[in-house]
């Protein structure tokens, strides 16, 4: 089992990374949040989560354990893999997801795409008990803020990473664009939760 990634970052996308190990390059799928508080060229500290499967083998990074261990958690729930639970991660914080959980809070789960009301209520049921030590956590955290058109380039690329098409993304980029302008030192994070939280209204 790989449990953590460290080297220089050389590529990166809206929701992967590629970092260099001594010449040695491995791709590794991230929410869009990690990905956007990468920059290449420095060093990256990344808890990974190998997904293996018949035909393939996956790496999953995230830039805490929380994150990697709610993602691990989230597929041991009936009917949710790892692209949903990396989407899980994407729009909840460990904290954040382990209230909702224990809260039954359905209606905030509805907002990782790929769960609807019916999968929400079934998550609710499975984790329930396996969730309050997240609950307990701080909720806090977000990447580093970028400038105006990077942080538009990352959260676009981050929607469409999770299954939105590119005229969603934009309309919610649009819709979180005055957050922006009300506070220019807002994160990335922060601007991503908000575009996912509009396009679930």
């Amino acid at each position: 089992m790989i449990t953590r990634l460290r080297g220089e970052l050389i590529e990166a996308g809206g929701t992967w990374l590629t970092v260099d190990l001594s010449g040695f390059g491995v791709r590794v799928l991230c929410t869009p949040t990690t990905a956007g508080s990468a920059r290449l060229g420095e060093r990256v500290d990344l808890h990974t989560s190998l997904v293996v499967r018949e035909d393939s083998l996956t790496l999953y990074g995230f830039g805490s354990a929380d994150e990697r261990d709610l993602f691990e958690l989230a597929q041991s729930a009936s009917g949710i893999g790892p692209r949903i639970a990396l989407a899980i991660v994407s729009v909840f914080s460990p904290g954040e997801f382990g209230s909702a959980v224990l809260a039954g809070n359905t209606a905030a789960i509805t907002k990782v795409p790929g769960i609807g009301a019916k999968g929400a209520a079934k998550l609710v049921l499975e984790l329930k008990d396996k969730v309050a030590g997240f609950a307990s956590r701080s909720t806090a955290g977000g990447s580093s803020t970028t400038g105006a058109q990077e942080w538009r380039d990352q959260v676009r690329a981050g929607l469409e990473g999770l299954g939105y098409s590119t005229r969603d993304a934009e309309a919610a980029c649009d819709r979180v664009a005055e957050l922006v302008v009300g506070d220019p030192d807002i994160s990335v994070a922060v601007l991503l939760r908000a575009a996912l939280r509009s396009l679930a209204k």
